[in-house]
Order: C-alpha cells, then structure tokens, then sequence
C-alpha cells in the first residue's frame, strides 16, 4: 500500500512544533531548577548563621612602632626641619629692558643633557636640563599659579646652614627672581597670601649655580651640616629631600652612582662656563621641585645639593647630578664675605679638554696641558707662555690634566705668583706667571662684560631700589631751576621705588639728607644703604620750581 507524500510545507511546521515543544520544556526545567536552588541555598546560608560559633578568633592587633633597621626614618627627622621651600616671582619687565642669556652652553645633541639656561623651551624630543625647564622663570611659565599677568612663580628647594637664616640653594632656582618667599618645614600650608618669609640673595656663583640667601628670624633656626663629599664612595646610600611637583618634605633614596661627573657642553668661543661643575651622580629620584634641595649620607650630612637630571620625560630617570658638598662649602664662604662673590684665579690660557693618547706620544709628554690659546695681557702671556707649549708642572708638582690645572689656579690668590714648568720643542723650561682675575679673563677672551659685577656696582639703585637714573638734561634743570640731582629713568614693577611710589621722571635731590649732585654722588649713598634701612628722598617736580616733596619707606 502506497504512503501518501507530505508535502515541504507539512514537513516544515512538523520540525517547527516539535523544536517549539523542546525548548519550553528545556526552560521549564532550568527555572523549576534556579527556583529550588535559591531556596535551597537560602536555607543553608541560615543554618550557617544560627549555628556557627566564632568566639575563638582572635581580634586583629596593631602593633607597637619600631624603628626600621636602615635608619632612613631617623635621618630624615634629624635634618628635614632644615630642609625649607623656595617660591621666586618674577614681574613684567618693560619692553626695553635688558635679558641677556646667561651664557651657559646650550645646542646639545639629542643624547646630552642641555644646560641652556633660556627662557625658550626645547623640543620634547631632547634631553632636558631640570632646572631649564622648571626653575627661577625658566621654562616658559610652566609653574605658572595663575597670578598677575606676565607674573611667574617658580618652585625649588634649599637648606639652612646657619641658625640665623642662611640658606643655600642653586642660583637658577633665585636667578631673574624680582622677589623670593622661602618657607619652613614647620610653617602650615595655607592658601594665597602663604608664600613664606621674604629672602634677599647674599650672593650667587654662576659657574657652579651655586646661591646663598637669608631670611630674618627672631629664634635660631634648624640647621643642616655639610659632609665630607671627598669620602663619598659609589654604591653609598644617600637620601635626596625637597619639593618636588610641590610636595613638601618629600624624601627619595638611592646611592651614588658615579663621582667627578661632567655634563658640560662646549660652548661656541671654546671657552667652558661650567667647568667647575663636577656632580656626584645618584639614582636617588630627583624631580622638578628638588632642585636646591641638599642629598644627604647615612651619617645625616649634605654630600651635594640636588642641581640636574638627565630625562627624556620631564622626570626622574635615575640620572640624577648633586654639586659636591666640598664645593658648596668653598664658594658658600666666599659668598658671604664682604664682596659677595667667588674670584677666581686664572693665568690666562685656554686649551683641550680631552686629547688623544697618541697626541701625548707625539709632542713626548705623559701628563700635562697642550696650550692652544694665549690670552693677550694675561699672566701666562707676560710670562712668554706660548701656544704650543706644554704645562707639566705647577710649584713643582706634576699636574695630571686640565681639571687639575684649573683647579689649582682657580684656587690661588689675584697677584700671587706660580711658578710654571712647561716643554717647548721638547726642551723643559719654567716661567713665574701672576694670577690674574678669572671674570675679568673671561670677559677679555669672550668680548662680553664681567659679569661678576652685582646689580649695585651695575647701577647702584638697580639692585636695592629698583630704579635707573640718569643726568638731568640742561633744558630741565633750567626749567625747574636745580643746579644738581638726578632723574629716573626707569622704574622696576614691584620693587622698592615702585611700592613707595617714586615715579619715572622724578627727581631726586637728596637721599637721606645727604645732597645728590650728580651720578656719582647718588650712587655713592646709594652703596651705604642695607636692608632695613630707612630710606628718605627729597624729590624734586619736573614741572613746576621750588615744589620740593619727601618720600620714604624701609628697604626690604
């Protein structure tokens, strides 16, 4: 018997039915199933409750403190009270003022750290120099709080050597700096208006960015000792204190990794301005903020002060240079002698840095310094030094190479005497040559100004007034009827002349009750004034005669 076909439609809604039927039958059974194992679990998680007894566990304890036994934490209360914050602002200046650079070199390569101390930014590709790019205005505004327009802010470190308020720090932190606030560590973080005490610079050394300032205190302050940096050895721990991206009292460690480092780059005349900057390197973590900031040893005492990094990022990398702590301590005492500044022995020579080994075979001497330039007027040229020759010897000493040349020299007394062995022709010779000024040397070589002068000597109202003056022109000085004084010529937002409200175009006839006659007289009163003093001038209206009008305030 024939079975009658199904046709494709049928066969179809078969198949769908039963899939239908299937899969309601599959849902049924896992819902039935969730269903039972909620209650279930629901009626065992209660048994649990009811019937577990926890009374024989312990409460967790905290346990008394103990020290640790790398006494990180005890040096760190030793000397962190000494360890204070810097802030610096710079105000506009007039269009027509005067920012020379700082001459440090700069253009290095990719690779090498740059030391160009400008107010221009560098590509984000090089190596940066830290305080280039963070410190004393330097780097384009990036610390920037938001103040009056054109105002900067700037952050750095620094520490107190002695209890009445010397600190020292680096000069790029102060550098350009119209005014710097310094805060302790135990000074509260407040908001606007907390910048810290005001500080007046004692004294700056450009070639090892060195700087010393004071603050006024009523009470001795924590102080900080300066180590032995000679007795540093590589693979010592050391910490580094200070401020970095503005968080105060921020300690890192490390150890030192390398000593006698030089980040130098030539500079476009030959003639190196950081020569005396030798670093102790450290892999201590040292960012935007430390600089200024000391780097101590395990016995609590400053073996460098926290200067560069060497970063791709604008961070720490582990490349970080600290400026020796035995040279801190040299220039430290110069700068706060009478003259405020470092001098610097020199007998006027230039020569290379690094030479090959084959050039010692060839011109037959093991240690010495080939000369390359001799300075007209210098000490060596008086004495018959020529290019060429070959310095061997200093007082009979064999010298190992130029960085021993410089620093003995450097060393020495302006107009003392050396006596010098060189070779010349292979023939050994010996010449008495004077020690003359290194600033003064330099200037001669580069063409530029000493740029040892301070602002006072620059212009004597400049740097504690904030004014420049001039002679008063004849047609003036008939017009107003004086025979003496001075004019201003320019007055320096926020500095002592402008909060005391002595314009441009004021003159002044008498400072202190002492008559001002001409430049020379305003700018010997203007030498005798210090901080604190009270400070009067009797000024004279470019306008109308015989008005005379006093004005005064208390030098800052």
């Amino acid at each position: 018997m024939d079975t009658p076909n199904k046709t494709p439609s049928t066969f179809i809604e078969g198949m769908r039915t039963r899939r239908l039927t299937t899969t309601f039958t599959l849902l049924a059974t896992l819902s039935i199933g969730i269903i039972a194992g909620s209650v279930l679990t629901r009626n065992v998680s209660g048994k649990e409750q009811s019937s577990v007894n926890s009374t024989d566990a312990k409460p967790l304890v905290i346990p008394s403190p103990v020290a640790l036994s790398n006494g990180f934490s005890q040096i760190v209360k030793q000397v962190g009270p000494a360890v204070v914050n810097i802030n610096t602002e710079e105000l506009p200046k007039p269009s027509t003022s005067k920012r020379g650079r700082r001459g440090a070199p700069h253009g290095a390569q990719p690779s090498d750290p740059n030391s160009d101390d400008d107010s221009q930014q560098q590509s984000p590709g090089d190596m940066q120099d830290f305080f280039n790019r963070f410190f004393g205005g330097q780097g384009g505004g990036d610390d920037n709080d938001g103040g009056a327009a054109g105002e900067r802010r700037a952050l750095g470190s620094g520490f107190i050597v002695d209890p009445r308020g010397y600190i020292i720090t680096n000069n790029h932190v102060v550098d350009k700096a119209d005014k710097i606030y310094v805060k302790l560590s135990t000074d509260p973080d407040g908001g606007p208006g907390d910048e810290g005490r005001p500080a007046t610079v004692i004294g700056v050394d450009k070639d090892t960015d060195i700087a010393v300032i004071k603050i006024d205190t009523k009470e001795p302050l924590p102080t900080i000792k300066l180590g032995n940096s000679d007795g540093a050895q590589v693979g010592d721990w050391v910490l580094a204190i200070g401020s970095p991206f503005a968080l105060s009292k921020t300690v890192t460690a490390g150890i030192i990794s390398a000593k006698n480092r030089s980040i130098d780059e030539p500079s476009p005349n030959g003639v190196s301005q950081t020569q005396f900057q030798r670093f102790i390197q450290t892999d201590a973590a040292i960012n935007p903020g430390n600089s200024g900031g000391p780097l101590v040893d395990m016995a609590g005492q400053v073996v460098g002060m926290n200067t560069a990094i060497y970063t791709q990022s604008m961070g720490s990398q582990g490349v970080g240079f600290a400026m020796p702590a035995n040279i801190i301590a040299s220039v430290y005492n110069m700068l706060i002698g009478p003259e405020h500044k470092v001098v610097r022995g020199s007998i006027g020579i230039q020569f290379q840095v690094a030479q090959s080994s084959a050039v010692n075979r060839v011109y037959g001497f093991a240690n010495g310094v080939i000369v390359g330039v001799v300075t007209p007027n210098g000490g060596a040229a008086k004495a018959g030094i020529q290019a060429g020759d070959v310095i061997v010897s200093i007082d009979g000493r064999n010298i190992k190479d130029g960085d021993d040349l410089v620093n003995d020299i450097s060393a020495r007394h302006v107009g003392s005497t050396v006596k010098l062995g060189y070779l010349r022709d292979g023939k050994q010779n010996s010449a008495n040559v004077v020690i003359g000024d290194r600033a003064k040397t330099y200037a001669d070589i580069t063409g530029q100004p000493d740029d040892t002068s301070t602002p006072q000597e620059a212009d004597a109202g400049e740097g504690k007034l904030g004014i420049t003056v001039s002679a008063i022109p004849p047609t003036l000085s008939a017009k107003v009827g004086i025979k003496g004084g001075v004019i201003v010529t320019n007055v320096r937002p926020g500095s002592f002349a402008d909060e005391i409200g002595l314009g441009k175009g004021t003159i002044i006839t008498a400072i202190n009750r002492k008559a001002v006659t001409d430049e020379a007289s305003y700018r010997a009163i203007v030498s005798t004034l210090k901080s604190k003093d009270d400070v009067v001038f009797v000024i004279q209206s470019p306008t109308q005669k015989n008005l005379n009008s006093y004005v005064g305030g208390t030098l800052p």
